[in-house]
């Protein structure tokens, strides 16, 4: 049966930055398809352990900081000690620092592009030299952004890093392939995030984005949960190196 294809029961997912927002909508949405979680956070992740555990998901909570790579090869013995396995990786944690481009400091492109570049590809690396060790492959799914198609203003690591992401998706996922590995990325569009609270609450400026997305609302966490549950699940077994956009059709437009 094709729904079948989509069950992920057993699976281990480490989902990084899931404490809120679009990050702990995925790793429900995994929990929910059947997957363990290991979730990676910087800080406790608000209620998204109270969330798991009063659903009876399996979730065990690291923390690290993914501003620098010393961290990652704990995080993968925790997730193999706990599980004994590690079958999907989220690369979702990121962070974004706004400054205009002609003052931008080197510490602001520094700290972005080290979380929302490097990082991605040295977990990517570490979880795939697992995927291999096992012998049955994996998915890695990572996050990119309008700003991977974009320029945006006042965001330049940030749009240099979501470029990159898009970039290293195609990239591992052409090396990685003949290893049964799928790498590919979600780019979400304007989601209704307490990120974006601020945004919102600008008449003005969130009636200018609406008026730019087709499907007329913000998108919510579960709007990336679906996307994501595919691209970790045997229904996409043949598609690597693509960015899916989740944006209600803002690229559209």
């Amino acid at each position: 049966m094709i729904l079948d294809s989509f069950n992920l029961k057993g699976k281990v997912a480490i989902v990084t930055g899931c404490d809120t927002g679009l990050g702990q909508g995925m790793a429900l949405g995994l929990a929910q398809a059947g997957c363990k979680i290991v979730g990676v956070n910087y800080i406790e992740p608000s209620d998204t352990i109270e969330k798991m555990e009063s659903a009876g998901h399996t979730f065990l909570d690291v923390r690290a900081n993914l501003l620098k790579q010393e961290d990652i090869p704990a995080i993968i013995d925790q997730a193999l000690t706990e599980f004994g396995q590690i079958d999907i990786l989220v690369n979702n944690a990121g962070i974004i620092r706004r400054e205009d481009a002609i003052e931008f400091s080197e510490q602001n492109w520094d700290d972005v592009m080290n979380i929302n570049s490097k990082t991605v590809f040295f977990m990517s690396q570490a979880v795939a030299k697992q995927f291999i060790s096992q012998g049955n492959g994996g998915k890695i799914i990572n996050i990119a952004s309008m700003l991977s198609y974009q320029g945006g203003i006042r965001v330049p690591s940030y749009t240099a890093s979501k470029s990159a992401v898009m970039g290293i998706t195609r990239a591992m996922a052409n090396e990685w392939a003949s290893n049964n590995i799928n790498v590919n990325a979600i780019a979400p569009g304007y989601m209704a995030t307490n990120n974006t609270e601020a945004l919102r609450a600008d008449k003005e400026r969130n009636n200018a984005i609406l008026e730019r997305i087709p499907a007329d609302r913000w998108g919510t966490p579960e709007d990336v949960a679906g996307p994501c549950v595919f691209l970790a699940s045997s229904a996409a077994d043949y598609i690597n190196g693509y960015t899916i956009a989740v944006d209600g059709g803002w690229l559209a437009r």
